[in-house]
């Protein structure tokens, strides 16, 4: 029996976030320049994407360029920017296939011009598509984000469009760069690696966490399922007892 059909379709993660880790450590292991980790994580994008749209998940972010990744290499940064460019170019076909929808969170206005034009027409071009939401986390910082979020919360109240006690959950989640995405449910990171890394930190308040030790390139369809029936396999309590979940279910 293969690992797609343990799944259970009825218990899906609304929204599985991803820190795609281990493109530099692939290379290295193979005697190869970083670039052709981040080359051969697109493979796993792909495979990602493929996998979340064949289950049914509604949306999937990935953690592409943090605000932190600025001080790499400016020749490392270059290539990474190169590489998002061809590769939103060649998966749109794949996106087009597969209803997927392309958006963006974080500062996009920071990027090269070639890198914002192409984003902003594949974002035009799958707007209408609506089985997957497809979010790349590009510049993007979550300590940045919810500052941000902070002071547009401010002006609001300086300018008497907001009360102090008007300020809930519902109030910040509205600014931020995710207010249109379902909770988080799920965060995966890849390489072993255990920390968030300033990656959507309100929004995984209460989401599984899955660390896995295989490398970003070499994660495929069924490390996703794999993934996804650890999550099933979990009990979601949120401050609830196991009690409480259990009469709740009856």
């Amino acid at each position: 029996m293969s690992l797609k059909s343990k799944i259970n379709t009825d218990f899906l993660p609304k929204h599985v976030a991803i820190i795609m880790d281990g493109n530099g450590r692939w290379a290295k292991k193979r005697g190869l320049t970083r670039v052709f980790g981040h080359k051969k994580g697109v493979n796993a994008v792909r495979e990602t994407v493929e996998a979340a749209t064949e289950l049914g998940i509604q949306a999937l972010t990935l953690y592409t360029f943090s605000t932190e990744n600025w001080k790499r290499p400016k020749v490392e940064v270059d290539i990474l920017m190169g590489i998002l460019v061809s590769s939103l170019k060649k998966e749109l076909k794949l996106f087009q296939e597969n209803n997927v929808k392309l958006q963006t969170i974080g500062n996009i206005e920071k990027l090269p011009q070639k890198a914002k034009k192409e984003l902003k027409e594949v974002i035009e071009k799958t707007k209408n598509n609506n089985k997957l939401i497809l979010t790349l986390a590009l510049n993007y910082g979550s300590r940045e984000e919810i500052v941000n979020a902070v002071k547009n919360i401010s002006k609001k109240i300086v300018n008497n469009e907001l009360k102090i006690e008007e300020i809930d959950e519902n109030i910040i989640n509205s600014h931020l760069y995710t207010f249109t995405l379902p909770v988080v449910d799920f965060l995966i990171r890849t390489s072993g690696e255990k920390r968030i890394s300033n990656f959507l930190l309100w929004q995984i308040a209460y989401a599984e966490l899955h660390f896995t030790d295989i490398l970003w390139p070499d994660f495929k369809k069924e490390n996703f399922y794999e993934a996804i029936l650890n999550y099933q396999s979990r009990e979601r309590r949120f401050g609830k007892t196991s009690e409480q979940i259990e009469n709740s279910n009856k």
